[in-house]
């Protein structure tokens, strides 16, 4: 009997092997899910546009040109000019970046704090646990705009700060869904197998828990980026989130909220629109992205 040794995969079929895994996961999920894939596909251009502002954007957008005030759209400006005849279209272009920095920025940090937070009260329990969810509920006592109005009224306007505003009510919120998660993986065999070649808590928690909770935590990343850009442009619609000149659109939509609302309409429209797309193509990918990576709602 001949005995033949193959030699295993080399780093670069492996390689191959997983690019191809990941590729035909996409196509599945844009086949079974195609408006979490419209989703996906408005971040990635919302993505890019952000990046390459600075070279498509047509105009500077905090030049002003006093003899261009209140222009309507136009083939020189595709989305009218506003009140002191800056460019709507080149101001939505840079808003993006601004919608992208903060909502992603926001969303990151709460659902990360909130995962880590969260996988502490699971594996100790006892007190920990009940002094730190006592804390999370009272956070979650209050609206999420309520309590990112109080942190602004607090630390003050500025990009930063919205940043640490809109990040604060998102912890608890993924604090609590994290949580129950690690409950059921806290006693599980191979945990109570790393307590028993004893390893520590760090290690137990950080290394065997945590990885276990990523699925969850990619959900709560991009269900709370259209909620963080919503409560961003909300902030800057009632003057106390980003400061002018900085394009972003809830400011937009605060100048053309009641002066311009008649005579001037597109100054509205086009950033309400851009915040109704972005949050909206969030959304939908965040929902069929869960459904995509929770096995009880796996389609197979």
């Amino acid at each position: 009997m001949e005995v033949y040794d193959y030699p295993p995969p080399g780093k670069e079929e492996q390689t191959t092997a997983s690019r191809t895994h990941w590729l035909q996961r996409v196509l599945r999920f844009c086949r079974q899910r195609p408006l979490g894939a419209v989703g996906g596909l408005v971040f990635i251009i919302m993505a890019l546009t952000a990046i390459l502002a600075d070279f498509i954007s047509p105009y500077d957008p905090l030049q002003t040109n006093y003899g261009a005030m209140l222009l309507p759209p136009s083939g020189q400006h595709w989305m009218g000019t506003d009140a002191f005849g800056r460019d709507i279209f080149s101001r939505i272009i840079y808003g993006a970046r601004t919608a992208l920095l903060v909502g992603f920025s926001a969303a990151f940090f709460g659902a990360t704090l909130g995962a880590f937070i969260g996988v502490i009260c699971a594996y100790f329990g006892g007190k920990t646990d009940v002094v730190i969810q006592r804390f999370m509920e009272i956070l979650l006592s209050f609206p999420m705009i309520v309590l990112a109005l109080a942190m602004m009224a607090v630390l003050g306007t500025g990009i930063m700060n919205v940043i640490v505003a809109i990040t604060i009510p998102l912890v608890p919120r993924s604090a609590q869904i994290i949580r129950s998660s690690a409950l059921s993986i806290r006693n599980l065999p191979y945990v109570d197998a790393a307590r028993a070649c004893g390893f520590g808590h760090p290690r137990i928690m950080f290394r065997h828990i945590l990885p276990n909770v990523v699925a969850p935590y990619l959900i709560l990343l991009t269900a709370y980026l259209g909620g963080a850009i919503l409560t961003e442009a909300s902030l800057s619609f009632l003057g106390v989130g980003v400061a002018e000149p900085t394009p972003a659109w809830g400011l937009m939509l605060k100048g053309a909220a009641v002066t311009f609302a008649e005579s001037a309409p597109w100054m509205a429209i086009f950033p309400g629109l851009s915040i109704s797309a972005a949050v909206f193509a969030f959304n939908i990918f965040g929902d069929s992205l869960r459904d995509e990576l929770d096995p009880k709602l796996r389609t197979q």
